[in-house]
């Protein structure tokens, strides 16, 4: 199997790749490496591989890697046969690989190259505006999300870059906790409509998201459908305790808190938000997101 991995050049478990998964996948595997270089270079690197023949592009990373990985895939105009994807589990969060129960053990990612079997997984299209209103496109295969989530992001962005990515999430998600306002949404599905002020909105593909804040225990990666999460104008104390439930992959029965599923969602607001899917900033409101069944065949 002639395989490209894509290897996030700032993950704190480079050294184990090189040491420890990169020699046992070499001994069994057609493997070339490369490293990112720069923020989104490894969606570069994924367009970059579709014309070269590679039966599997892999991302080494966390679900950021992951992400720029699918859409570098995804977004890149060719008639070139789709390679499979895979995911060896470098982050911190590693949200989707949790999803999917992938380690980073050398062995068990080694038999499940061996395997050959990636299974048809499905992906989220989001289709929003940028920061001068420019329609854009891009795609997500664990969560999108609208509230904290950006908000944490971007305050990710802004910190200083001599802190590790662990410090720079608990200090930015922190910072969002105590500060972060409920915002104005206009929420609309096939089935159900909503408006109001939310802490969050959740699109889901994954179980979890946010370092294992399970919002959708029951999603399953290949249904065809979203598992949608919202928590309204929740006060923040209560929010914590919810999150305790969350954590422990209990869905919160609360009024403020809703579960619900879809194919296809609207959102929308008079205010100026932002969403974020997998740690990365996307664009702005308004947003369809919609389901593209089994969209690609993933190891898992």
């Amino acid at each position: 199997m002639k395989t490209l991995i894509i290897l996030n050049d700032i993950s704190p478990k480079k050294k184990k790749f090189y040491s420890e998964i990169l020699p046992i996948l070499q001994s069994k595997f057609e493997i070339t490496v490369s490293e990112t270089s720069y923020a989104g270079h490894a969606s570069q690197l994924a367009s970059e591989a579709l014309g070269k023949k590679f039966d599997c592009i892999i991302a080494a990373g966390a679900d950021g890697t992951l992400h720029q990985v699918i859409n570098g895939i995804l977004s890149a105009n060719t008639s070139q046969t789709m390679p499979s994807v895979g995911l060896i589990p470098l982050g911190s969060g590693n949200d989707f690989a949790t999803t999917c129960g992938l380690s980073s053990n050398a062995n068990s990612i080694s038999k499940l190259l061996e395997s050959n079997q990636p299974k048809p997984t499905d992906v989220g299209k989001i289709s929003c505006y940028d920061e001068k209103g420019n329609g854009i496109t891009k795609y997500f295969i664990n969560a999108c999300s609208i509230g904290m989530g950006p908000t944490t992001v971007l305050r990710m962005e802004k910190s200083p870059k001599w802190l590790n990515a662990d410090l720079r999430y608990l200090t930015s998600i922190l910072h969002t906790f105590f500060t972060h306002r409920p915002q104005g949404l206009t929420i609309k599905t096939t089935s159900w409509e909503w408006s109001g002020k939310a802490r969050v909105f959740a699109v889901a593909n994954g179980k979890s998201f946010g370092n294992k804040i399970f919002i959708a225990p029951d999603a399953l990666q290949d249904d065809g459908f979203f598992n949608l999460f919202l928590a309204g104008e929740v006060p923040l104390i209560k929010f914590l305790w919810f999150l305790q439930s969350l954590k422990q992959k209990k869905k919160v029965d609360d009024p403020l808190i809703t579960y619900s599923k879809t194919k296809e969602v609207l959102v929308s607001s008079q205010e100026k938000i932002l969403v974020e899917a997998e740690g990365e900033s996307i664009g702005c409101l308004p947003a369809k997101i919609e389901i593209i069944p089994s969209r690609v065949l993933f190891f898992r």
